[in-house]
């Protein structure tokens, strides 16, 4: 099990009563038997409930449910830490309904809300995320140093946050350039003989509960 609330909580931040936070209870395919359909599907994952964020009261209110949701689907949890504006996702979504209409995908209009959330960020001061799998942990110093290197250059590290994954570890850092970066890993590979594969996500969930 895994609950990363208490690390979490302190990236959080809302300053005005049009933001939010977007976590979503996705079942995953790949978290139940080989083959097996979830919920009679083919999809690779399905969305149990999606929770719109509006405070830190709100957070600890809702997180018993989600924990029990998680629980009683085999699911995870994740948190997207690019905040959102109900009044943009509200736009947004009213955009997609209407592509949806125009198109006669009638059997999707109930999805664009969720959609529109997940898709959409509007946070000035963006958060990515750098999977970093377990056998790849022995090198996590050099792995934040390859990331502080990266332009633009800062006078402190890029490095926000450390949030524990099902699979290893998500660095939580400030932007950086994605075409420097796989250079300076390239360099770090030749110098231990290893083989690296780091996933760069600029607008995904974190962990937040994992049963």
């Amino acid at each position: 099990m895994t609950n990363n609330l208490e690390i979490i909580k302190p990236l959080l931040k809302w300053e005005t009563p049009d933001e939010y936070y977007l976590i979503s209870v996705i079942q995953r395919k790949k978290d139940h038997l080989s083959g097996m359909k979830v919920n009679g599907t083919n999809n690779n994952a399905r969305l149990i409930k999606a929770y719109y964020v509006k405070s830190l009261e709100h957070l600890h209110f809702i997180m018993p449910e989600i924990i029990e949701l998680c629980k009683v689907f085999n699911a995870r949890a994740g948190i997207n830490l690019n905040k959102r504006s109900f009044e943009k996702t509200a736009f947004q979504n009213l955009k997609l309904v209407s592509d949806n209409i125009m198109n006669r995908n009638f059997d999707k209009v109930y999805k664009t809300y969720s959609s529109a959330a997940g898709k959409f960020s509007h946070d000035n001061y963006k958060k990515w995320i750098v999977d970093v799998d377990k056998e790849d942990l022995p090198f996590l110093i050099e792995i934040k140093l390859a990331i502080d290197k990266c332009e633009p250059n800062l006078k402190w590290t890029r490095i926000i946050a450390e949030i524990p994954s099902k699979s290893g570890l998500h660095l939580i850092t400030s932007p950086f350039n994605r075409a420097e970066f796989p250079k300076l890993l390239d360099q770090l590979m030749e110098k231990y003989s290893i083989n690296l594969r780091l996933d760069i996500q600029t607008n995904n969930p974190t962990s937040l509960y994992i049963p």
